[in-house]
């Protein structure tokens, strides 16, 4: 019988780890690994006086990430209930929800297509070159597409003229 090799993968602590494995059969392709494992009481008091230590230092400070959320919760509750036809923003939301799956549709068709996802990453590269040829090479074309921003900002705003 001649030496297959064969490529598995072996679950440790969670995580599959490739391992190259020579077969002498191609039935016995399934090699089980194990490795004992040692428990001893003062590891395991150590950890564990460890770990008791960080849940008082977590439990007693308070860390600056809660309170901004907890500000960012209270934001939103104060404009959530400024909002007055709350059914708007229902149909707003499930529309961007409907109009996301739909792209993801589009996007899987058009994945499915040989030759068409490259053809798509070339138009994608030539735009980005002409994007950067137009407006970021040279500085008189940055300002003008920083000023075309800030003019679109204050179309959505609704402050501009």
């Amino acid at each position: 019988m001649a030496a297959t090799a064969c490529t598995t993968t072996a679950v440790l602590g969670g995580v599959r780890l490739p391992t190259a494995l020579a077969s002498r059969s191609p039935s016995s392709s399934f090699i089980a690994l194990r490795r004992p494992i040692a428990f001893s009481a003062s590891n395991l008091s150590v950890d564990a006086r460890r770990f008791s230590a960080l849940q008082v230092r977590a439990s007693s400070e308070e860390s600056p990430s809660s309170v901004q959320s907890d500000d960012l919760l209270e934001d939103l509750k104060q404009k959530w209930d400024a909002i007055e036809n709350k059914s708007t923003v229902f149909l707003y939301g499930g529309g961007a929800l409907v109009a996301v799956w739909l792209s993801s549709v589009v996007v899987g068709a058009i994945n499915s297509v040989p030759l068409l996802p490259k053809i798509m990453e070339l138009v994608g590269l030539g735009y980005t070159g002409w994007f950067v040829y137009r407006y970021l090479l040279f500085k008189s074309s940055r300002k003008e597409l920083a000023d075309d921003i800030e003019d679109l900002k204050k179309k959505i705003a609704g402050t501009g003229e």
